[in-house]
């Protein structure tokens, strides 16, 4: 199943993703480890974006 980065809006394969984070019980995918570290460090920034572009 397909899915989006939030950080960088880039489509992201759940089986494949290089790493997840969890944040009000959602599991986000990421493309990359630094976009992990973004979503880490802001997580209402990046999943109201997230919402926002769905």
């Amino acid at each position: 199943m397909a899915t989006v980065c939030p950080v960088c809006k880039v489509e992201v394969e759940e089986k494949k993703a290089r790493a997840t984070s969890t944040y009000n019980e959602q599991t986000y995918f990421f493309c990359c480890k630094a976009c992990k570290k973004k979503f880490d460090e802001e997580p209402e920034k990046h999943a109201k974006k997230d919402k926002q572009s769905v």
